[in-house]
């Protein structure tokens, strides 16, 4: 069999590859270790000239390599704070009130990508399959056949694709889209991300999209499907259940005193629609004053991007909604909401999932949002949590047992905690094994194993023939 060559913008550790990391290193590492290849992609470093002209530093762990590159300020700077954070992210998760174009940041954008598929170019064989990840690598496909590479390449975005009336906000949105279609395979997270794709190859790059997936633009034929990311839940499961009784769950337990406990685990981001979700537990206290004193919430909100300016502005708002509800409903011993902005390992993370009453999940746009599908894998099936679940992650599509919110609805919100505190045991269990037969059959090894096959029996053709 080939080798897999797999493309991402950061590069996990071999150790992380294992385990402690979230599901694209897990599923990835996963595919690597049994076909063998190579992980290549940025390694998290800023690096001087000298250190950016270097071959890629190689590390090898079985018949996997683990390729990694640094970046200089400039190209961290224009490629990644710039471009895509400035720009992509915003616009890709409807938020065009944010997002900031710079010519210069999308030179720099294509500029590093071109640079990044130079120094992947003397790893490559001729027979190896690539498979590249998320936004900040579109061009890269294009890149590569500019260098004349001829293998197979497969795309996968983790985060929503906007509708077309979204897209055209980016200036070069055509050129983008161009870049994606150079790809012999792209995914999306959902059925509606796939839809805006190909709605906009219709509408706007004047291609055709057929029933099978065959999408012909650009002169490029290429296949375009939705591959949902799942998670390995009877693994996350065990290790919860290994982790329940360790100190920092006991500490918790015993801190909580008896109190039911609401769980959330968000990076600091605008999409995740923190603000609302504070507000939405301040209405539950107001609207039902029993529950005052005998619930706790614990949001998890480890900074990202903390050297671009929206973000620290979140932070700050965030801590400011925080102290403002606490100072309304705190007692001498009760604090309503814990707000902790800090990284906790993830097994960690699912043993507290384990111990807590609900799971509350409410971005305003997410791609897919594996935190959900986390919470669920972690519950103790004899006395499971409930999830309540944002309907514009792509997570609630497949997870029939949620209660289903708009975040957008603060009363709705707080109402469906109030129904999640108060759902009987035989309730919660149904909801719970719904969600947990759609997780195992939906896994991320079928994530994983069904894409590639698709970038590997992927049958290229001439455009205009079907």
């Amino acid at each position: 069999m080939s080798r897999l060559v797999v493309v991402s913008n950061r590069v996990a550790t071999p150790t992380e590859s294992k385990g402690s990391a979230g599901g694209l290193a897990v599923g990835v590492f996963g595919a690597l270790k049994d076909a063998g290849g190579v992980w290549f992609g940025w390694s998290g470093d800023i690096v001087g000239e000298t250190g950016a002209n270097a071959v890629p530093t190689l590390v090898e762990d079985g018949k996997v390599t683990f390729a990694t590159v640094g970046l200089t300020r400039k190209d961290y700077d224009q490629y990644y704070r710039g471009f895509s954070n400035a720009t992509l992210w915003p616009v890709f998760h409807y938020r065009n009130d944010l997002a900031v174009y710079d010519r210069t940041d999308y030179a720099g954008y294509l500029r590093v990508n071109r640079w990044l598929a130079q120094k992947l170019l003397p790893l490559l064989r001729p027979d190896d399959v690539i498979w590249v990840h998320d936004y900040h690598l579109i061009p890269f496909g294009d890149a590569l056949r500019q260098l004349g590479v001829q293998n197979r390449i497969g795309f996968f975005l983790h985060i929503p694709f906007p509708s077309p009336q979204i897209m055209l906000n980016i200036p070069p949105h055509d050129e983008l889209v161009r870049a994606l279609c150079s790809y012999d395979v792209v995914g999306f997270q959902t059925a509606v991300d796939l839809r805006a794709f190909a709605d906009y190859v219709e509408r706007h790059a004047h291609g055709k999209v057929w029933d099978n997936g065959r999408i012909e633009a650009y002169g490029r034929v290429l296949h375009g499907a939705a591959y949902p990311i799942g998670v390995f839940p009877d693994d996350i499961a065990e290790q919860a259940r290994r982790h329940e009784s360790r100190q920092h769950v006991l500490e918790l337990k015993q801190s909580l005193e008896g109190r039911k406990l609401i769980m959330s685990v968000d990076r600091l981001d605008y999409s995740k629609g923190l603000v609302e979700r504070f507000r939405a537990f301040e209405q539950l206290l107001e609207r039902a004053p029993h529950w005052r004193g005998n619930v706790t919430l614990v949001q998890v909100a480890p900074p990202t991007r903390s050297d671009v300016q929206s973000y620290q502005e979140i932070r700050q708002n965030l801590e400011y909604e925080a102290g403002r509800i606490n100072g309304r409903f705190s007692g001498l011993d009760y604090t309503p909401i814990r707000y902790l902005n800090q990284r906790y390992d993830r097994w960690k993370l699912m043993s507290l999932f384990r111990e807590s009453q609900i799971g509350l999940v409410t971005p305003l746009r997410d791609g897919m949002n594996l935190v959900a599908k986390e919470y669920v894998a972690a519950q103790n099936p004899d006395d499971p949590g409930v999830l309540v679940l944002s309907r514009f992650a792509g997570a609630a599509l497949e997870l029939p047992g949620a209660l289903i919110i708009n975040p957008h609805d603060i009363v709705g919100m707080s109402e469906a905690l109030e129904h999640a505190l108060a759902m009987p045991l035989l309730e919660r269990q149904e909801r719970y094994q719904t969600n947990m037969q759609n997780l195992r059959d939906n896994d991320l090894g079928v994530w994983r194993d069904t894409f590639i096959a698709d970038l590997r029996g992927h049958a290229r053709a001439v455009p205009g023939q079907h």
